[in-house]
């Protein structure tokens, strides 16, 4: 399905903030930021799981669909994801690590983005704490340099693509009195990628 809209600009004429959408951001002046550009109801779980992995030592932004329905017609494909707060916070940040959400019942997650040495720490990691991890390839590649987890001053970021199937067993449900209540692998998932993160090894370098 294509979007409803092709920029933030042109989502913000139609759309209001605080009733449709809000802005979460917390600018913590770390190297690395996280990011869910399609959080809330857009793409569900995504940015529960951005706010614990970020916690309180890494830089956090979310872009949260509030509609009660209908927040997929929120979606802005990542390449066109122009949001001017979320973009300066990454400009301002040396990584970003994207969270997203794929719409898919396997219990997998892609692993895609320019760093590759970060990319392969997280997967890494990630298969050791027992999750299914797949190279993103394609759409899940996240190799162009306008997608946001490329945004940050290396060049060169992360994202990860959580699908559906494995959403769901992080939560009591993807609603949003589900999302409140979360399930082991949730705190597997983030306990994996927080060990990454904020372990100076695996820091990213520059461009």
């Amino acid at each position: 399905m294509s979007d409803k809209y092709e920029s933030f600009s042109e989502l913000a004429d139609s759309e209001h903030r605080g009733v449709d959408y809000s802005l979460e951001l917390a600018d913590r002046g770390t190297d690395v930021m996280i990011m869910a550009p399609h959080g809330g109801g857009i793409e569900q779980g995504t940015s529960e799981i951005a706010r614990a992995v970020a916690g309180e030592e890494l830089s956090l932004y979310c872009f949260n669909g509030l509609k009660r329905r209908g927040n997929q017609a929120l979606h802005i494909t990542s390449t066109g994801f122009d949001e001017p707060a979320g973009l300066t916070l990454a400009q301002r940040s040396q990584t970003v690590v994207a969270i997203h959400g794929l719409q898919e019942d396997k219990n997998a997650i892609y692993v895609g983005g320019l760093d590759e040495t970060l990319r392969m720490a997280l997967r890494d990691s990630l298969k050791r704490a027992e999750f299914h991890t797949v190279e993103g390839k394609g759409a899940h590649a996240g190799v162009s340099p306008l997608n946001p987890c490329n945004r940050g001053r290396a060049g060169k970021g992360v994202q990860l693509e959580i699908t559906r199937g494995l959403r769901r067993t992080m939560f009591e449900g993807l609603d949003r009195r589900g999302r409140r209540i979360r399930k082991p692998p949730f705190y597997d998932l983030v306990g994996a990628v927080r060990s990454v993160l904020l372990h100076p090894v695996h820091k990213s370098g520059g461009p």
